[in-house]
């Protein structure tokens, strides 16, 4: 079965470019309906066609897609975005665990977005992803209010950030340990969330470890260093990283 898709960008030669990737890498798995140039088009569009995915542009001068999909009543399609880079959307996007592709697309990619649209179960999971999105938008930078969506193998988490205690490596995923919750295991390395993190008072004093600074209690010198949390648990400290730990740790 193909998925009916539907591109929705500003700029012709960019719409011309994905149609013209996805009848040449997607053939047998994606069927376009159409394509729009805006905001207001784009909101005709899948009112009209009713795509299972749309390919949504971020930037367009009649408004961006964020709020193209805020002016939605209800949203029963995937969304991949397509964007030129902008740090502040993408971040967004990564923390809602939604799709994204960097202008110019390489179609190892878009296969790649497309194979995991074929995949995902209708788990009625999508609407919050957005929800989670479009706040995360609105709140300012490094807000403790922002939320992130834990991909893991039983469904979706969406966590306050602000809950999160530490995150610990586990070869190639992450265990998160959390305010008044059993820890999540998910299936991305702890560098990725460190690059989330970090600007919401998370430090990683160590290679295996992120701790939330918010929950510190105090670093102790003894046995080369370990920070002790406000849940009695202790994380190591390296050496190599033993001075900028204290540095980061100086409130306490």
């Amino acid at each position: 079965m193909k998925v009916k898709a539907l591109v929705i960008d500003d700029e012709r030669r960019s719409r011309e470019t994905l149609t013209g990737m996805l009848a040449k890498y997607c053939v047998d798995h994606v069927e376009v309906l159409g394509e729009a140039d805006g905001m207001q088009t784009g909101l005709e569009a899948i009112r009209r066609l009713q795509p299972e995915v749309v390919f949504l542009d971020i930037q367009m001068p009649d408004g961006s897609g964020f709020k193209l999909l805020e002016s939605l009543e209800e949203i029963n399609f995937e969304v991949i975005f397509t964007t030129a880079f902008d740090q502040f959307a993408i971040k967004a996007i990564r923390y809602s665990a939604l799709d994204y592709l960097l202008k110019p697309i390489v179609p190892a990619e878009l296969k790649n977005s497309v194979e995991k649209v074929r995949q995902k179960k209708s788990d009625g999971t999508l609407n919050k992803h957005i929800r989670v999105l479009l706040e995360n938008i609105k709140e300012p930078a490094a807000s403790t209010s922002k939320r992130i969506v834990l991909s893991t193998a039983e469904g979706m988490h969406i966590i306050d950030i602000k809950d999160i205690i530490r995150c610990e490596s586990d070869d190639y995923y992450t265990r998160f340990f959390l305010v008044d919750r059993k820890p999540i295991l998910v299936s991305k390395t702890l560098k990725e969330h460190e690059e989330l993190l970090s600007e919401f008072g998370f430090i990683r004093p160590h290679k295996s470890h992120l701790v939330n600074v918010r929950f510190a209690k105090s670093f102790i010198r003894a046995d080369g260093g370990y920070i002790l949390l406000q849940d009695g648990t202790t994380v190591p400290v390296s050496r190599r990283k033993r001075e900028k730990t204290i540095q980061d740790l100086g409130h306490l």
